[in-house]
Order: C-alpha cells, then sequence, then structure tokens
C-alpha cells in the first residue's frame, strides 16, 4: 500500500495545491505528458461535467496519472468511490431486498425469533413481524413474500427496512452509533442469512438484469405497495473509473450495501469484487451467511456495529485499502496512507471524502452534512455536480450547517464544524441545474 518519503509528500502536496488553485493547463499538452524516454498519453474525460469539473477531473488525472513526472517509483494513487447514487442512479440494496421480497428468498429465523436478525431490532419490530409472517413458513425455511398470502410479511419486512418503523409506526431500530452504522442497512445484508455468497450473487444478478431492462421511472409491485424497479448506471462515472484505472490508479467502491450485490454490480465498470467493500457477512463453516458482520478497527467479528457507513467507511478502506489493522483503522490517517481521489453523495459518504487528499467529488441529493461541508469548500479540494439522471432541483431553504446539519453518535443533531472546531455557517445551494 502507499508508502513514501518526505520528498514524495512534498510533491504530492504540490500536487495538490495545483489541482486546488486550478492550474489548468492545455488539454493537448496535458494528454501528451511523457516521461523522458517514454511516450505517455494521459485518457481524456468526455463531457457530460457541470462548470469546470471536467476540467478540474481532468488535471487530478493529468496530475497523479502513470504519465506524471514522478510517478516511476511510487505506488499507485488510489480513488475510491461510494456507489449507491453515485456510479448508479437508484440504491442496488433497496433493488435487491425488492427482488429478496418478490421472489420469496428471506428465510424465517430460526426458532421463529425475529430479535435474531439484529441486535438493534426493538421488540415491537420484532413483535409486528412475527404477526406478519411468523405462520407463513418452518422456521430457517423462505417466506413466502411474493405470494398473495404473504403479502402482509412483505409489507411489514419493507416498513421496517425502508422507513425504520414498523406499519402501525413503533420504531424498528434502536441503540446503534450513528456515525458507524445504519440499522436498516445491516439488516438487509443480515436477512440474506442461510445462503452462500455465491447464491446472493446470483440474486444481484437477476436483480440487475430486471433493473437495467426496466425503462426508466419504472415500478414494481412489492407487497402490496409500489417500489422504484429501475437502475442505471451513470455514463460520466464509468467514463471516470475508467479513465482512473487507464491512467494507473487504484479504483476501489465502498458501499453501505452487501458486499455480494455491490460485487455483481461493480463488474459494470470494471471493477473486480478484490477491490470491492460492502457489508459483510461473517459465515458458517460450509459458507453460508449467519446474521452478523464482520467488524472493523476495535470492534470485533459478531458485534454488528461497524459497517461501510460514514466513520465505518473510514475504517474499512483503511483496513482493506491500507492494511492497517486495530483500533488504528478508525482513524485519520498521514496523507501517504489515504486516497487521493474520493466520491460520494450523501451523509454516509462524510468521512472518507474528508479523507480524500487532492479531490472530492459530490452529487448533490441535498444531503446536509456532505453538502454543508461541500459548498464551505473550506480547503478548495470539492467540487460539486447534479445528478446525472433526474437531477434535483434547488434547495429552498439553507442547508442547516451553523445548527442542526450534523448527526451526533447518539443521533442528536448539532452544528457541522471543519477541521479546527469552528462552525460552518449556513449554505445555500448553488449547484443544482445540469449544465451539461
Amino acid at each position: 500500500m502507499t508508502r513514501s518519503g518526505p520528498a514524495r509528500r512534498l510533491q504530492a502536496a504540490a500536487a495538490a495545491a495545483a489541482i486546488t488553485a486550478g492550474a489548468l493547463v492545455a488539454a493537448a499538452p496535458a494528454a501528451q505528458a511523457a516521461r523522458p524516454g517514454a511516450h505517455c498519453t494521459t485518457p481524456m474525460l468526455k463531457a457530460g461535467w457541470y462548470g469546470d469539473n471536467q476540467a478540474r477531473l481532468q488535471r487530478l488525472l493529468d496530475t497523479y496519472g502513470a504519465c506524471a513526472p514522478y510517478r516511476p517509483n511510487r505506488d499507485k494513487p488510489v480513488a475510491v468511490f461510494d456507489w449507491d447514487n453515485t456510479v448508479v442512479k437508484n440504491d442496488v440494496g433497496d433493488a435487491q431486498m425488492f427482488w429478496l421480497l418478490r421472489n420469496g428468498k428471506i428465510r424465517l429465523p430460526a426458532g421463529g425469533d425475529w430479535a435474531t436478525t439484529s441486535r438493534h431490532l426493538t421488540p415491537a419490530a420484532a413483535r409486528a413481524l412475527d404477526e406478519a409472517c411468523g405462520r407463513l413458513a418452518r422456521p430457517g425455511a423462505p417466506l413466502p413474500t411474493g405470494a398473495p398470502a404473504g403479502a402482509g410479511c412483505a409489507d411489514e419486512i419493507n416498513a421496517v427496512y425502508g422507513t425504520a418503523a414498523t406499519r402501525s409506526g413503533a420504531a424498528a431500530f434502536a441503540g446503534w452509533d450513528h456515525r458507524t452504522t445504519e440499522p436498516g442497512y445491516a439488516w438487509l445484508a443480515q436477512l440474506t442469512r442461510g445462503w452462500s455468497a455465491r447464491e446472493v450473487r446470483g440474486f444481484a444478478a437477476a436483480a440487475r438484469t430486471e433493473n437495467l431492462t426496466a425503462p426508466i421511472g419504472a415500478t414494481q409491485r412489492v407487497g402490496t405497495g409500489s417500489a422504484t424497479g429501475w437502475v442505471r448506471y451513470y455514463e460520466q462515472q464509468k467514463d471516470l473509473i475508467g479513465a482512473l484505472r487507464k491512467a494507473g490508479f487504484d479504483v476501489w467502491i465502498s458501499s453501505a450495501s452487501p458486499q455480494p450485490v455491490v460485487e455483481v454490480w461493480a463488474e459494470g465498470v470494471g471493477i473486480d469484487a478484490d477491490h470491492v467493500i460492502g457489508i459483510r457477512n461473517t459465515t458458517t463453516r460450509d459458507g453460508r451467511h449467519t446474521a452478523h458482520l464482520q467488524g472493523c478497527g476495535s470492534v470485533k467479528d459478531g458485534a454488528d456495529t461497524m459497517i461501510t457507513y460514514i466513520d465505518g467507511k473510514r475504517c474499512w478502506i483503511n483496513k482493506e485499502i491500507f492494511g492497517i489493522r486495530g483500533a488504528a483503522a478508525e482513524k485519520v490517517q498521514t496523507a501517504a496512507r489515504r486516497q487521493v481521489f474520493a466520491a460520494g453523495d450523501s451523509d454516509t459518504d462524510v468521512s472518507f471524502l474528508r479523507d480524500a487528499t487532492a479531490l472530492r467529488l459530490v452529487l448533490n441529493r441535498n444531503k446536509n452534512e456532505l453538502m454543508c461541508r461541500a459548498y464551505d469548500n473550506s480547503d478548495g479540494k470539492w467540487i460539486v455536480n447534479p445528478m446525472f439522471i433526474e437531477p434535483k432541483g434547488r434547495k429552498s431553504a439553507p442547508y442547516p450547517c451553523a445548527t442542526t446539519g450534523y448527526v451526533e453518535r447518539d443521533g442528536a443533531p448539532g452544528p457541522v464544524r471543519r477541521g479546527d472546531t469552528s462552525v460552518i455557517p449556513d449554505q445555500q445551494d448553488t449547484v443544482y441545474r445540469p449544465q451539461y
């Protein structure tokens, strides 16, 4: 993984400063930048970006790519992308849940006890799930959530997953660290209990085909309700990922969807499974998923409290990409052991985006903490782009950065602070209309 001495760090700092200052060079010379004695061509990004974002991303490629003068004796620069609504439009975790429900692939928990599916599930949610689903299958067997008899069960599972509440409005989860996990996201992975990773990848491939084939705007029947029924890759992100890889970057995906699911979808942009970091189940000796999750940092396997979510993404990136183990993986690392570039769309991506040393791409979905930091842009390394498909309109009210834009570990709202602890003032939404 990335290692360097003082000279390398000074070079990297100078390169980052050049990008931050917007020191854009003419495209043709940049594209032909060559090492002494060798011909080298930097990939050129296609059009389709807001404002000067394409130029700044191209400068990243020119500065850190294989053609950069100081590249020959150092490790590859790292780039990390979130997945859902960053590389694709819509959420592949949602798509997978809807497919599981429509195809009857969620098993009744062993012993019929829904509390065993999540340490954060409330007694009220466990009772609601038992009442809706408990008599439909033997413990351990798949529930008939795709049949009329199982529609109420499908509705209850979907409500708990999608709204964090039962159909009657009772809270479905309690007692979690809001900076390291999101119990609904984790629950999807936990509900794959009893299936192998290979089987879950098969489910993901089927869901992927359905969602890519369906027209934009399509819906599907889940239980008695209607749900989003389509997903699309963003062509601009596919092009960016391809250009980064061709330029010699080490490109990774970090997602709060289940590991086997993201592995299947990532194939569509040329990213192999060993460069995907999703929510990871522990497994039985015969390779079947349990309802427990692998840990990171100081969190042990089975504790189920450190998924790829906000600070948890930082931990998993440090662990899997940079080889940092133990509690140190939860900490911000030196610049030489951090990603050069990161891209995300949501508050779940804030920590690993802040860790990027040169450039941070944000797709605007009106998420408070993320947009507060991106618009504040205190170090000049943030760029904002509208979503490439169905971009959101302008948020009419300012982002509440100074008061409630941040979510504390216990879920309480608070002000968004910079690294020096100063409070970010409220920010206006300014990047909301596509200019492609």
